[in-house]
C-alpha cells in the first residue's frame, strides 16, 4: 500500500498494530523510490526511542535488502533542530556565559541523583574534544537543559560565514549530510518548524513519512503556542543591556506595565481578544521593544572582541523574539478565530500572570507546508478512531489538502480478544472531580489479584499520587510514582521487577513499551478528556459548532478515544502477553459516546464481571 500510494502520488492513512513491522514497510518503499527515481525522503518520528531503532536497526536492514535488489546502497542521514547540535565557538569561549562562574566544577549546584550544574558543564567541554557529530543525544550520561544552553546556540544566534569554526560546525554539516541522503530521518518538533513559516529547515522531498502520526496535530499546536510575561521581557532587556550595552529603561517600564495589566485580569480565556488596558499594555511593549532591537542591530555593527560578534547575536536574537511574540499578539489573529488567547498563573514558583496565544486549527497550515506537492503517508497503532480514519484525517489536513487521500488498517499480529479483557466495572459512580473511595478500593482490589505487574494511568497527579499511598499503605508490593524520579529510571526499574507497580500521568499513556508479565495489568481511572477550561478544546468546540458540526465530538470525544487507545495499548506488547485492562469510569458503557470511544480501543474482550476479571488476574498471577 505504501509502494501503491508513492507510484499513484495519494496520500495514505496506515493503521498497523504494535508488532506489524511499520518500519520496514515504508522504509522498503521509499528507499527504492530514492535509488530509482533519484527522490528524497523525509521519515519523522515523535519519540526519540523510534527514531533511534529506525537508523540502528530498521534503516541498515531495509538498506542492505533494497541495494540488493537494485544494486546501489540508499544513503540514510538524521536532522535535528539546530540546538541539538554542540556549537565549537560557544565552547571555546565565542559566546558569553550565563554565568561567569559556570565552567568551575567548584560552583557545582548539587542535584539529587544527578551531577551539579559545573561538572556538567565541564564534561561537556571535554566531550566537545572527541566527539564526530556533536549531537546532544551521543552524549551519555546526558547533561541537563541548562547546561546543554551554555554549549548550543539556536539558528538565529548563529554566526554563520563569520563564525571562525564555520567549516567545521555540526548542525550545518548535519544539514549538509541530509542533503545529501536519499532518506532523512527527522522529528515532528522539525515539522511544526516547517509549518510554522520555515521550509528550510529541511531538503527537499517528494515524500514525507510520518510515523506516530496520531501525535504531529498537537505536536505543532505546542510549537505554534507562544507566551508573554513580565519576566520574559525582563530577560530580553537584561540581555540587551549586558550583551549590546543599550538603553532598556523604556523596555523594562513597559514590561512592568504588562505585568500590571495582566494582573488585573482573571485566569481564562480571553474570547474577544486582549481587553483595553492589556491591549495598550501591549503597544507600549511593541514599540519599546522595537526600539531596543534597533540599538542592538547598531551596537552589532561595531561589536569588537572575542565575545563581542556572539553577546550582540545572542541579544539580537533575544529581542526580535520578544518584538515577534508581541507582534503576534496585536495582531488580529483572535478577533479572526485563528488564535485563542489566555491568562494563566504558574501553580509554582513566583512567576508573574502570563498571556499565552495558540492556534485553534493547524489542519489548514499542515496541508499547505507538508503534503502539498509530495505524497504524505501517515502511520500509526492509532489513527481509525471510532472505527473510522475520518476524525484523524480532518485533524491532521488530509482533508484539505490537493491529493486525494486513503485509509488502511493493516490489522495486527495479536488476538486480542484471546489476549486481553477490557473490564469497565460499572457499579462505579460516574467520576466527578478527583478520585473517589470506591474507584481507589477498586485499584486495590484489581492490584492484589494480579500480585502487581501493574500500570497505572490516572487523569491528573493527585490521583496517581493518592493511588500508590493506598497501595503502599495495605501491600508490600514495590509502587514506582511519577515524579519520585526521571521517569526513564522509573519505567526501568518498573520493567525489571515483575511484581511492582508504575502509577503516574499523561506521559505513561503513550511510549512505554514493557511487554511480558510486567505489565499484566492497566487502569484508567476516567475517560481523558481535555479540562472543561483548556482554552484549545473551548475554541476548537466553538470552531466546529460555527460550521454546523459536532463540537464534542470531533473535539473531546477525539481527543479521548486517542488517549484510550494508546493507553490500553500498553498491555499487549507481544504475541505471548497476557492481562486485562480496566476502564473505572462506567461512561464507557452506559453512555451514548461510549461506542464511539470503545470502537478506538484494542479489541479486548469486554466484561463487566468483576468476579471473572479478579478470577483472570489471580490465574495470571501464579502462571
Amino acid at each position: 500500500r505504501v509502494a501503491r500510494a508513492i507510484a499513484s502520488g495519494t496520500h495514505l492513512l496506515a493503521q498497523a498494530g504494535t508488532g506489524t513491522g511499520k518500519s520496514l514497510a515504508y522504509l522498503v518503499p521509499a528507499m527504492i523510490h530514492a535509488v530509482d527515481d533519484g527522490e528524497r525522503a523525509v521519515v519523522s518520528t515523535a519519540t526519540l526511542a523510534l527514531q533511534r531503532q529506525i537508523l540502528t536497526r530498521d534503516a541498515p536492514l531495509a538498506a542492505d535488502a533494497v541495494e540488493a535488489l537494485t544494486g546501489r546502497r540508499p544513503v540514510v542521514a538524521l536532522l535535528k533542530g539546530w540546538q541539538n547540535y554542540l556549537c565549537r565557538h560557544r565552547v571555546a569561549g565565542g559566546y558569553p556565559d550565563d554565568d561567569d562562574a559556570l565552567f568551575a566544577a567548584s560552583d557545582a549546584v548539587p542535584r539529587t541523583g544527578a551531577a551539579g550544574l559545573g561538572e556538567q558543564v565541564v564534561r561537556l567541554r571535554e566531550w566537545a574534544g572527541r566527539t564526530a557529530t556533536g549531537d546532544r543525544d551521543d552524549l551519555v550520561p546526558g547533561v541537563s537543559d541548562r547546561a546543554w544552553a551554555q554549549a548550543s546556540v539556536s539558528r538565529a544566534e548563529c554566526l554563520g560565514p563569520a563564525c571562525p569554526f564555520h567549516d567545521d560546525c555540526f548542525p550545518a554539516a548535519a544539514r549538509e549530510a541530509a542533503a545529501r541522503a536519499d532518506v532523512v530521518v527527522t522529528n515532528h518538533a522539525m515539522l511544526g518548524v516547517v509549518v510554522a513559516g520555515n521550509p528550510g529547515v529541511l531538503p527537499e522531498h517528494d515524500l514525507l513519512v510520518v510515523d506516530e502520526a496520531h501525535a504531529l496535530a498537537d505536536r505543532v499546536r505546542s510549537q505554534g503556542a507562544a507566551s508573554l510575561s513580565a519576566s520574559a521581557v525582563a530577560r530580553a532587556a537584561a540581555t540587551a543591556r549586558k550583551r549590546a550595552s543599550v538603553v532598556v529603561s523604556d523596555l523594562e517600564a513597559a514590561g512592568q506595565g504588562l505585568q500590571a495589566a495582566l494582573a488585573a485580569l482573571p485566569d481564562g480565556r480571553l474570547s474577544a481578544g486582549p481587553p483595553p488596558a492589556l491591549a495598550e499594555a501591549l503597544a507600549a511593549l511593541d514599540g519599546a521593544a522595537r526600539g531596543v532591537l534597533t540599538g542592538v542591530r547598531q551596537a552589532a555593527g561595531s561589536a569588537g572582541g572575542a565575545q563581542g560578534a556572539g553577546g550582540a547575536a545572542l541579544a539580537r536574537t533575544a529581542v526580535s523574539d520578544l518584538v515577534d511574540v508581541v507582534e503576534r499578539m496585536t495582531s488580529d489573529s483572535v478577533a479572526q478565530h485563528r488564535d485563542v488567547a489566555w491568562v494563566e498563573r504558574p501553580r509554582m514558583g513566583t512567576e508573574p500572570p502570563r498571556l499565552t496565544l495558540a492556534p485553534i486549527d493547524v489542519a489548514g497550515p499542515v496541508a499547505d507546508a507538508l503534503f502539498d506537492e509530495r505524497v504524505a503517508v501517515l502511520t500509526s497503532a492509532t489513527l481509525a478512531l471510532g472505527g473510522g480514519f475520518e476524525p484523524m484525517a480532518r485533524d491532521l489536513g488530509l482533508t484539505l489538502a490537493q491529493a486525494p487521500w486513503e485509509g488502511v488498517d493493516v490489522g495486527t499480529p495479536f488476538d486480542y480478544a484471546r489476549q486481553g479483557i477490557l473490564y469497565t466495572p460499572v457499579h462505579l459512580a460516574r467520576p466527578g472531580r478527583g478520585i473517589s473511595e470506591a474507584a481507589l478500593d477498586e485499584v486495590l482490589a484489581l492490584t492484589e489479584a494480579s500480585r502487581g505487574g501493574m500500570l497505572g494511568l490516572f487523569s491528573s497527579r493527585r490521583a496517581a499520587e493518592e493511588a500508590a499511598g493506598v497501595l503502599r499503605g495495605a501491600t508490600d508490593l514495590t509502587v514506582y510514582a511519577q515524579g519520585e524520579d526521571q521517569l526513564p529510571a522509573l519505567v526501568e526499574a518498573f520493567a525489571a521487577d515483575e511484581d511492582s507497580c508504575l502509577v503516574g500521568t499523561l506521559s505513561l499513556w503513550q511510549g512505554v513499551d514493557v511487554p511480558g508479565r510486567t505489565c499484566r495489568l492497566v487502569i484508567i481511572d476516567r475517560i481523558p478528556f481535555p479540562r472543561p477550561d483548556d482554552p484549545v478544546s473551548q475554541a476548537r468546540s466553538e470552531a466546529v459548532a460555527a460550521a454546523g458540526g459536532n463540537g464534542f465530538m470531533s473535539v473531546a470525544a477525539t481527543h479521548a478515544a486517542l488517549l484510550l487507545a494508546q493507553g490500553a495499548g500498553r498491555l499487549i506488547r507481544r504475541a505471548e502477553d497476557r492481562g486485562v485492562v480496566a476502564v473505572l469510569d462506567p461512561r464507557l458503557r452506559t453512555a451514548r459516546y461510549g461506542a464511539f470511544l470503545a470502537r478506538s480501543m484494542p479489541p479486548l474482550w469486554p466484561t463487566r464481571d468483576r468476579d471473572v476479571v479478579l478470577g483472570a488476574l489471580g490465574r495470571l498471577a501464579a502462571m
